[in-house]
């Protein structure tokens, strides 16, 4: 599987963020918070996990920059809520 990349404001799996194969997008918030707004896979890579990986990137990169995530992005907020690792990294509500 390809490795998740970091792009502008994006995690991404492609040659390119501007044409990615699967990406998730978010905005900052202030200092300490990320707001993951989308998260779209190509039809071909649906069901492999891919978008999992995504999320998984984004909790990685919040860990590191010691940021909360704000999952506004359906796919994202499931995840997200339901993996007792990722507890750490969601914002309070």
């Amino acid at each position: 599987m390809n490795r998740v990349k970091h792009g502008d404001k994006m995690f991404y799996l492609g040659d390119s963020q501007d044409k990615p194969d699967a990406m998730m997008t978010y905005v900052p918030n202030g200092d300490d918070k990320i707001v993951i707004d989308h998260t779209e896979v190509n039809e071909a890579l649906r069901g492999q996990g891919v978008g999992q990986q995504l999320v998984a990137a984004a909790v990685e990169y919040a860990r590191e920059t010691h940021k909360k995530i704000v999952p506004v992005c359906l796919y994202a907020k499931k995840i997200l809520e339901e993996n007792k690792d990722y507890q750490d990294v969601l914002a309070a509500e």
